[in-house]
């Protein structure tokens, strides 16, 4: 494997809930390369996506470390995470999360709007990004006009046009029809092989692993040693 992009030590994470811990990840040691595409799998309630949302510094650890090319963000202040997550993390949702009133080349500018690109430059990698997902005659659509292959086609050049460090998705293909899903995969695909985008993906569909180039299990908390599958 190349060198690792992401490093996670001993990473566990607790809930409380009605006076009860629950443990939704436990001590969870994991290296993922640069230009990896890796697949978590695993049950529902396995804690996969949990683990992918403290890889984006959108939730924390409860303990252990994550550094991501070199920074270690689970030591970071909520503002420098913030900051650190809009420069270095895209983020595709299985709900696509786009804004309903917003055109396909507007959902893509947002991220881009939290920079100090100009205009222009915004215009040059939302145009980019459209392109790169096969868009580019849909930029004036709304999300209501385009199918839901289309929709997470637009989610994704909006997570990519800032150009991040790592591309994480959850359940990308859960909304979609299979020939959608394919097509979202095979994207996904793409960008990881022909641009060297580095991408986390969590999904329950093995149709959709096939196309990682590594796939590794969680089970009630606990991520499998590699190869190992889940019991029963």
């Amino acid at each position: 494997m190349s060198e690792a992009l992401v490093r996670i030590r001993e990473l566990s994470k607790v809930f409380h809930r009605d006076g009860e811990e629950v443990v939704a990840l436990e001590r969870a040691t994991l290296d993922i390369g640069e230009g990896e595409f890796l697949a978590l799998m695993g049950p529902s309630g396995s804690g996969k996506t949990t683990l992918l949302n403290i890889i984006a510094g959108i939730d924390r650890a409860t303990s252990g470390e994550v550094e991501i090319a070199g920074t270690r963000i689970s030591r970071m202040t909520d503002r420098d995470l913030t900051h650190w997550r809009n420069q270095h993390i895209g983020f595709v949702f299985q709900s696509f999360n786009l804004i309903p009133v917003l055109t396909a080349f507007e959902n893509v500018e947002l991220p881009l709007l939290l920079t100090s690109l100009s205009r222009q430059r915004r215009r040059e990698q939302v145009e980019t990004a459209l392109r790169l997902v096969g868009l580019s005659d849909r930029v004036k659509h709304f999300p209501r006009q385009l199918s839901g292959g289309q929709e997470q086609r637009v989610a994704i050049a909006r997570a990519i046009a800032t150009d991040p460090t790592l591309l994480l998705a959850d359940e990308p293909t859960g909304d979609l029809d299979a020939r959608s899903a394919e097509e979202v995969m095979t994207l996904l695909s793409r960008l990881n092989r022909e641009f060297g985008k580095s991408v986390v993906m969590v999904t329950h569909d093995p149709r959709a692993a096939h196309h990682a180039g590594r796939v590794r299990y969680l089970d009630k908390g606990l991520l499998l040693k590699e190869g190992e599958l889940p019991a029963g």
